[in-house]
């Protein structure tokens, strides 16, 4: 943070510059990579619309975590632009994954449930860890807000992938994978919002201090 303050801050070492969160975005940056390629090989190979979405969805998150590693020593309307565009890339993922929906509604082909089940079961174990190596700085300003609420969101899809496995299962029909697929678009959107609504906030914040 500059020591001029120039973001109404104060002199104050800010959270988001304490190493140990420097280290774990490393970590979920690293985790999210790897699990994008893991679930992409998965959805294609089941078929799996909500697989598909995660795999998007941690590869989008990646990238977010390689852009908050970059804004971190950053004065604070840098991190609320960044946040911006992270919050503007969870809308853009909400409206691919309807497209997706829509698509995997007109086919009607149901996906492979084992794989949908044992690897959403993997993400899920990958997303938690992040969770909890997250969750202390789940109340900081946009950017890490943002971090956290991606995070978050993916656990939940992460289960309800795991609920679509045993419907389509059960039914052997494909609307459990698009059901979920959908919700998960809900969830992107919600948390889109959000960031974008509090990273707003704090530029305006910054507008008036300036």
């Amino acid at each position: 943070m500059s020591a001029h303050c120039h973001d109404g801050c104060s002199s104050s070492r800010p959270a988001s510059a304490d190493p140990r969160y420097r280290r774990i975005l490393w970590i979920a940056l690293v985790v999210n990579a790897a699990m994008f390629f893991v679930e992409l090989g998965a959805g294609m190979r089941s078929g799996s619309a909500s697989l598909l979405a995660d795999a998007i969805d941690f590869l989008g998150d990646a990238a977010n975590y390689g852009v908050s590693l970059w804004v971190l020593a950053m004065a604070l309307s840098w991190r609320a632009r960044a946040a911006l565009l992270k919050g503007a890339s969870m809308l853009a993922f909400g409206v691919f994954v309807v497209g997706r929906v829509a698509w995997g509604a007109w086919q009607g082909v149901p996906p492979e449930p084992f794989t949908m089940g044992s690897v959403g079961f993997l993400a899920l174990a990958a997303n938690l860890g992040v969770a909890v190596l997250l969750y202390a700085w789940r109340e900081g300003d946009a950017n890490m807000r943002g971090v956290w609420l991606c995070t978050r969101n993916d656990a939940l899809g992460n289960l309800a992938v795991m609920a679509a496995a045993l419907g389509v299962f059960g039914t052997g029909a494909a609307w459990p994978d698009l059901t979920v697929a959908a919700i998960m678009a809900g969830l992107a959107i919600s948390g889109g919002l959000s960031v974008v609504r509090q990273a707003r906030g704090e530029l305006r914040e910054h507008a008036l201090h300036a």
